[in-house]
């Protein structure tokens, strides 16, 4: 087993984003090594970082040369969580294949679509809590609630239990705070007791459910003889992070977006496109920064050559900035086209839930504009996620005004 120090290694940031305001706004920095270090080693943390588009690209798209399957790289520690390794996201042809089919038809576009009446009464619900107010927490009264509360339906769990999720949630993807051994080991200890937390909740709903007859994900799962039971609790444990976390940050970002470009109400009246706002919002403030991968063999990338063993980060927020692909890139664009952003990733990797995402952030902006004339972020400093792997805010502090 890797000692948590080296484990935590995955999910420290580069010494640059150590700094949280830095973490709020890495843009500038991310500019600047695409200009002068574009494919860098960084000693500290053994890996290369990658960060132009055409680089990003490939290896999110090359899964001959870059690997998802972590599982027995260089400072990746699974334990003895076998769960976490039998995932989809841990996984290349044929294996990924078999594991994502299984849930590929749940998440197509026309099956999502179909879900969204359902989707605009939870968002009517947490809105009808707060219609009183002229002050909402945007996280915690609605961006975090509504789409796990979505996910929670869609596995056949009570929502009423989303601390608890977050909780586990918050710990499986965050940073370690500093860069020292303490910070490194109670990282990882974290994330070790969320592991075991969630794999033991998943394990005892899915022998609950093996011989049910329900329409859940869970007892999808319960069911099918084309899984193993690590591969079962796996799919559960991602379907409820991943079902979650980027929605959160894909709603927060776009408050934060609109407001501070100025096209709050251009987007509620419709005289700028909400769908195509939203497409900005993702390349703009991408909800998810980097990815990870391994050389699978020697490779020649931006003149520089990654050995077969290396892990890279790719920085998906660095590659939907290049100005070698947008044109100026630093200015918010609600209507900008084409977009080629790969906020949602790249390849056989892309995200499975990216169609109930954008779904999602549509009915919550839809909803959320339509009940409030005024949705304002108040001057509050902002607080970035703990994170070197998404971004977004723990809280956003607004202001509304009840439209009339």
């Amino acid at each position: 087993m890797e000692s948590p120090n080296q484990a935590s290694s995955v999910l420290r940031p580069p010494e640059e984003l150590y700094d949280r305001q830095r973490q709020l706004d890495p843009f500038d920095w991310y500019a600047r090594m695409r200009r002068e270090s574009p494919v860098r080693y960084d000693e500290s943390r053994k890996m290369w970082d990658v960060f132009r588009y055409e680089d990003v690209d490939r290896v999110l798209s090359d899964y001959d040369a870059f690997s998802s399957d972590m599982r027995d790289a260089e400072a990746v520690s699974f334990d003895d969580d076998q769960a976490m390794r039998r995932t989809m996201i841990n996984a290349e042809p044929p294996e990924h294949d078999r594991l994502r089919r299984f849930v590929d038809e749940r998440f197509r576009p026309e099956t999502i679509r179909e879900l969204q009446p359902r989707l605009e009464s939870f968002a009517a619900e947490f809105l009808d809590a707060v219609e009183d107010a002229d002050r909402i927490d945007l996280v915690g009264d609605f961006a975090y609630p509504f789409p796990v509360t979505v996910i929670a339906e869609l596995l056949g769990i009570p929502a009423e239990r989303r601390d608890q999720f977050k909780s586990w949630s918050d710990a499986l993807v965050a940073s370690p705070t500093e860069e020292t051994k303490t910070a490194m080991e109670k990282n990882e200890r974290q994330r070790q007791r969320a592991r075991r937390e969630m794999a033991e909740y998943f394990g005892d709903l899915l022998d609950e459910r093996a011989d049910g007859d329900g329409d859940d994900l869970i007892t999808l799962a319960a069911t099918s003889d084309d899984l193993e039971r690590e591969e079962k609790i796996g799919f559960c444990i991602l379907l409820l992070i991943a079902g979650n976390i980027t929605t959160t940050n894909l709603i927060t970002n776009a408050v934060w977006c609109f407001d501070e470009h100025d096209v709050t109400d251009a987007v509620r009246t419709g005289e700028v496109d909400r769908k195509q706002a939203i497409e900005e919002v993702l390349r703009y403030r991408s909800p998810a920064q980097s990815i990870r991968r391994v050389a699978t063999q020697d490779v020649e990338l931006g003149g520089e050559t990654i050995e077969a063993g290396e892990l890279v980060t790719a920085w998906i927020g660095s590659a939907n900035r290049d100005p070698d692909v947008f044109d100026a890139p630093e200015e918010f664009r609600p209507e900008r086209s084409p977009n080629r952003h790969i906020a949602f990733g790249k390849g056989i990797h892309y995200c499975l839930g990216a169609p109930l995402a954008r779904v999602e952030a549509d009915v919550a902006l839809d909803a959320l504009l339509d009940r409030f004339d005024t949705v304002a972020p108040t001057d509050e400093p902002k607080r970035p996620l703990s994170t070197q792997l998404l971004h977004g805010l723990e809280a956003l502090p607004c202001r509304v005004e009840r439209a009339e």
